[in-house]
């Protein structure tokens, strides 16, 4: 591109994003998201149900991790963490490729969290966007936030 940066053009259009503040240092709230047996403490989704018994007990780079779900009707999931920069950045894709990822930025008093849905990655994003999944999620990642920051409210 003309400016020097790699970015797909309109890749940001299929980005959901949120961003909460959450009263915890960055570490604590990474050791949270790199624990997949803690994910569903936090879902706000209400798809997350647990891991499954094989899983680690704690995600690194490459590292596969399953979970029970239920949308409709239950499921499995395998997942793969494909970014792991301790303790700033986390994130893991599925078979159709779409991206969880979580931010963490230490600010003053506790950590600026920006949760986000990439689904410009995705095997298909026609389909994702008929079935509403982008809006839907995007709903989904406040009230994740919501549920991260009330975590270490407590």
């Amino acid at each position: 591109m003309a400016d020097g940066t790699n970015a797909t053009p309109g890749a940001d259009e299929r980005v959901e994003r949120g961003i909460r503040f959450v009263a915890a240092e960055p570490q604590a709230i990474f050791d949270l998201l790199a624990d997949p047996s803690k994910h569903a403490l936090i879902d706000g989704s209400g798809t997350v149900k647990a891991p499954i018994e094989a899983d680690p007990e704690r995600l690194s780079l490459g590292a596969k991790f399953g979970m029970s779900m239920k949308h409709g009707m239950p499921y499995k999931i395998t997942n793969e963490v494909i970014e792991f920069d301790e303790p700033d950045v986390i994130a893991w894709r599925h078979l159709g490729h779409h991206v969880w990822r979580y931010r963490l930025r230490p600010v003053d008093g506790g950590t600026e969290v920006t949760e986000e849905f990439d689904w410009g990655v995705a095997r298909s994003p026609l389909v994702l966007k008929l079935t509403g999944t982008p809006k839907r999620n995007a709903k989904a990642i406040e009230a994740t936030l919501d549920r991260l920051a009330a975590h270490f409210a407590s």
